[in-house]
């Protein structure tokens, strides 16, 4: 078995290289990302934890505008440590006239305190930020087992 302990990247086709390059340094700069790899048509940001690409469709992708609905990628979500951070998301994604799919809200069907901006990107593809109130008890309950654990496997 093998286990997966984390996403290493992602990586985007976009319509426009130049023009998607701006606004991801853009929002990801914003979101403590730095670009850290750029070769050919590829440009790819690191915030230390994940990685964030996109590179450029060919001539046949570019003839077909990415339409919500299509079988694919649906929307990518980065997580946030905090509900003011989404909040301040939103307001840097107004300033900077982002199109805005849906304004922060509450998503209590999702679970306890998710909340959530979702966005969209120069070719229309839908981001997310969100934070998760759920998620944040959740870590900081495996970290205390786990603290407990290795106190007893000490003893």
């Amino acid at each position: 078995m093998v286990q997966v302990i984390g996403i290493d990247h992602l990586a985007i086709r976009v319509g426009d290289l130049t023009r998607s390059k701006g606004f991801y340094d853009r929002i990801l700069g914003f979101m403590g990302f730095e670009r850290e790899w750029e070769f050919g048509e590829v440009v790819g940001w690191n915030n230390g934890e994940t990685m964030f690409w996109i590179t450029q469709a060919d001539a046949e992708g570019r003839r077909h505008k990415h339409r919500i609905g299509d079988i694919g990628y649906h929307h990518y979500a980065f997580e946030l440590a905090a509900r003011a951070q989404v909040d301040a998301l939103y307001a840097f994604l107004l300033e900077h006239k982002v199109e805005i799919a849906d304004a922060p809200a509450d998503y209590p069907d999702y679970g306890e305190g998710y909340y959530a901006v979702y966005f969209f990107d120069p070719d229309g593809l839908k981001l997310e930020a969100m934070h998760f109130v759920e998620k944040e008890k959740r870590r900081a309950r495996s970290a205390r087992e786990k603290a407990i654990a290795g106190g007893a496997a000490q003893n």
